[in-house]
């Protein structure tokens, strides 16, 4: 066989051999591997990047170095594939321009560096094939969070009420959550990232090529582009490539896996079976740059699917009618939603996809359904075997520990609408009928491609009765570049176009209404989006949620209109052959239980035997304060001010306008407009002395934005009083260092009025109002931790990568939980109450 040397003498002079012997220094540098030992045999492959990628992994794989092997395997599958699915558009018979060899070899680069961040990364992939015996019944849930702990594995399982460090197999972020997350980065001291194949980093939210040379929105896209440079990642896909949820869910999660994101609808990744949890910045840029977090494993409900959905019900209609149903904060507040039964066979990957996606208006942690043989053929149809390889099928059992059970019968499922601004006043189409319009969407990240397609025929339908179009706008977004082709290949983009819909590049549009899609003030709206909250599609503007069918058939009268009719005439012919039935004779799935048999968690591959002097920012090497442990941490001590009172149901919207996501940097800047359009006159209260908020239910419910905190702090409030939070608020209040108490008690509403004076006396644990009614609280030990270091950002700069080893307890030292307090107590004339606290959220 030829040597290295010999067979890169023989190939002719061509543009391409400039970048072999780049390739070459990649794989040494970055890998180490010797290139004198590899040997190449007769090959067929050209001399063009693809071929001489093929040729150095078959030489790789021959040399038994398969990691190297599979990275150049995948940068070659991803230069030849079409640049609507992510790919190059580079051919075996064709050379690459000078910008497509550079963007080759950072794949390269990138792919390679995966294999070291791999590797010295921890894996999750380890199970057994029964309980072991003495093992606590477990619902999905439990299941997934006990396959990622880190530290001392739960040999007896999980229960509601534990507390855990977590290992994380994604981070997903938008460009517009990124841009805290990277301020939080740089205040952590550019850590480098856990793993950079592991990132997925979205433009959507903003970005728009009308508004491209905006400066802000140019500044945006500069921060997401020095992130992918920097970290090497892997899955960047640039702008409006698709919607955050929808290719991450569609080509990348897989069941069994953790995923943590920068946004609210991260719980669409429950659709796949994968728990997949929305974070704020701060909380998920830690993750990010160490592979953990921590949880206290929470509640879940069961709701179990029965009977037959009607023809055309989508996963739309069914979580409008379990909102419709069961409310909105109510049986899944500060839980995660399992979704099981007979029912399932009747709902589609897209179906679950808007029923978990919609799962956080629910006011749920997350919602997950259990993986089935609809999940495992949907995962074997993807584009890449690298997202096909590390599913693993968990089931709850049968005896599983549940807060509620719920059951849904799909066959009372109809076209209904969840009115402006509650997405659970949810009505029947019919009692909206004839309600004129001024714009309808169909869009948004819970609109699958199974409901366009579904859309577009009724639209044909429509078109065919040449019923008559009125005045009014209409507009549609597929939610990635694969969907649109898609569309284009099921020859439907010319019906949206016909129908008079403009097409939008993908991403949030008018859903989010923060850039060049939105609506105008005073205009009423139809669309198929998941949210309708005060402001959400434009400033002053109405917007009505439904399904993308009524949406369609509402368009050709621009009046609500029930899509019964349309229905009845619609091709199922066509329909079905986009998507049969489910097959019987599906390979059927094979369950497996957690591994809970270790105390250590093993690195990929057995771990490295490379002295890793990676070229990109992903491992972690933050470092402690060298005097961490002899510094004082914050006293939190006694809060007098007097009462600003707020209602339920405050939401992140009102809080942090979403106009000031693109204006405003500092917590100052956004207090300026905290609850401006809602409560006007709160600002001049805080500011004139009224410090305290007391508020209702479900305070901070709505999107992910931490900037919704930062808000409060930057206007005066030292504290937030409510009967409950919404679970990102609540977990993004101590992470930013802002002190939030859940207060149930009547009587302490009855006396916390407006303008009272108020003391919280946070050693003692108690609230006192009026200076004569005083009222006991709790607040957990994480809580405490995190708000007297002034959240997660200090904390991670005096603890350290052992930040939530220390805060959990859960480190080698049996002693760092004692530690933590009494250094917080120090002088506080609390130190004798150590050894009392337990660690709960």
């Amino acid at each position: 066989m030829a040597t290295i040397t010999e067979t890169l003498q023989s190939p002719p002079e061509t543009q391409d051999n400039g970048f072999e012997s780049k390739l070459r220094d990649l794989l040494s540098r970055t890998r180490k591997v010797d290139l004198s030992g590899l040997s190449f045999g007769p090959t067929k492959a050209s001399n063009t990047i693809p071929g001489i990628l093929l040729r150095y992994a078959d030489a790789l794989k021959d040399a038994h170095q398969a990691p190297e092997a599979e990275a150049l395997d995948q940068v070659r599958e991803k230069a030849l594939d079409r640049k609507a699915f992510g790919g190059l558009g580079l051919h075996d018979d064709n050379a690459a321009t000078p910008t497509q060899q550079s963007e080759v070899l950072f794949q390269v680069e990138a792919w390679l560096e995966a294999v070291n961040s791999r590797e010295r990364a921890k894996n999750f992939l380890s199970y057994q094939s029964a309980p072991a015996e003495g093992t606590r019944p477990m619902n999905l849930a439990q299941k997934i969070f006990a396959q990622h702990v880190i530290g001392e594995k739960p040999a007896k399982g999980l229960a509601a009420g534990d507390v855990v460090r977590i290992g994380i197999d994604w981070i997903l972020a938008s460009e517009l959550s990124w841009q805290g997350m990277a301020r939080t980065w740089r205040q952590l001291g550019s850590p480098g990232i856990w793993r950079n194949d592991r990132f997925w980093l979205a433009g959507d939210h903003v970005v728009h090529p009308a508004v491209a040379q905006v400066p802000k929105i140019k500044a945006m896209v500069e921060v997401a582009e020095k992130a992918k440079n920097e970290f090497k990642m892997t899955e960047y896909q640039g702008m409006n490539y698709t919607i955050m949820h929808t290719e991450f869910v569609r080509e990348r999660v897989e069941p069994g896996m953790l995923a943590i994101g920068s946004d609210s609808h991260t719980c669409s990744g429950g659709a796949v079976g994968c728990l997949s949890i929305g974070l704020g910045t701060a909380d998920v840029m830690m993750a990010l740059a160490l592979g953990e977090t921590w949880f206290k494993i929470p509640e879940s409900i069961l709701i179990d699917f029965v009977g037959q959905p009607g023809f055309g019900m989508s996963g739309k209609d069914v979580i409008l009618y379990i909102l419709g149903e069961l409310k909105r904060n109510t049986v899944a507040a500060e839980r995660i939603v399992e979704f099981s039964g007979e029912g399932l066979k009747y709902l589609s990957v897209d179906a679950r996809f808007a029923i978990a996606n919609m799962c956080t208006e629910f006011g749920a942690i997350t919602g997950i359904f259990v993986p089935d043989r609809i999940t495992s053929d949907y995962i074997a149809r993807r584009r890449r075997k690298a997202n096909r390889v590390n599913s693993l099928y968990f089931r709850p059992d049968p005896d599983a520990e549940y807060a509620g059970r719920y059951t849904i019968d799909l066959s009372k499922v109809e076209s209904s609408v969840a009115v402006y601004p509650n997405p659970d006043n949810v009505v029947p189409v019919s009692q909206m009928a004839e309600m004129p319009l001024d714009g309808i969407f169909i869009g948004a990240c819970t609109t699958t491609e199974e409901e366009l397609v579904l859309a577009a025929l009724v639209l044909k339908v429509g078109l065919d009765k040449k019923l008559p179009m009125a005045k009014g706008k209409r507009h549609y977004v597929p939610g990635s570049l694969p969907i649109v082709e898609k569309l284009k290949d099921l020859k439907l983009l010319e019906i949206y176009e016909a129908a008079g819909f403009t097409r939008g590049p993908p991403g949030c549009s008018y859903c989010v209404g923060l850039s060049a899609e939105h609506a105008d003030e005073g205009e009423t709206w139809l669309s198929s989006q998941n949210r309708n909250f005060q402001n959400r599609m434009g400033k002053g503007a109405f917007g009505h949620i439904t399904s993308a069918i009524v949406c369609a058939a509402s368009s050709f009268s621009m009046t609500i209109t029930s899509p019964a009719d349309f229905l009845k005439e619609l091709d199922t012919d066509f329909f079905r052959r986009y998507r049969p039935l489910p097959d019987v004779n599906m390979v059927p799935v094979e369950y497996v239980e957690p591994d809970l048999s270790s105390s250590s968690i093993t690195p990929m591959n057995g771990g490295s035997s490379i002295d890793n002097n990676s070229t990109a920012s992903t491992a972690s090497t933050i470092n402690p304060s060298l005097d961490a442990e002899d510094k004082p941490l914050g006293k939190l001590e006694k809060i007098t001010s007097k009462i600003v009172t707020l209602g339920d149901f405050i939401d992140t919207d009102a809080l942090a306008p979403g106009s000031t996501l693109t204006t405003c940097v500092t917590d100052e800047e956004f207090g300026e407009h905290v609850l401006e359009h809602t409560h006007p006159g709160f600002r001049a209260k805080v500011r004139g002395g009224q410090q305290v908020v007391v508020a209702g239910r479900a305070f901070g419910v709505g999107s992910s934005r931490e900037m919704a905190v930062g808000a409060l702090k930057g206007v005066g409030v030292k504290a937030v009083i409510a009967r409950s939070f919404a679970f990102i608020y609540g977990r993004n209040q101590p992470s930013l260092g802002l002190l939030g108490v859940t207060m149930t008690d009547e009587a302490f509403y009855e006396a916390a009025r407006e303008g009272q004076e108020i003391t919280l006396d946070i050693p003692a644990r108690t609230i006192t109002v009026g200076g004569t009614k005083t009222f006991p609280f709790t607040l957990s030990e994480m809580e405490y931790n995190l708000t007297i270091n002034n959240g997660v950002a200090e904390s991670y700069r005096r603890f350290g990568e052992g930040i939530w080893e220390r805060f959990t307890g859960t480190g080698e030292k049996e002693d760092v939980k004692t530690w933590i307090v009494r250094a917080a107590l120090e002088g506080s004339g609390e130190e004798g109450k150590l050894g009392d606290k337990k660690l709960d959220w």
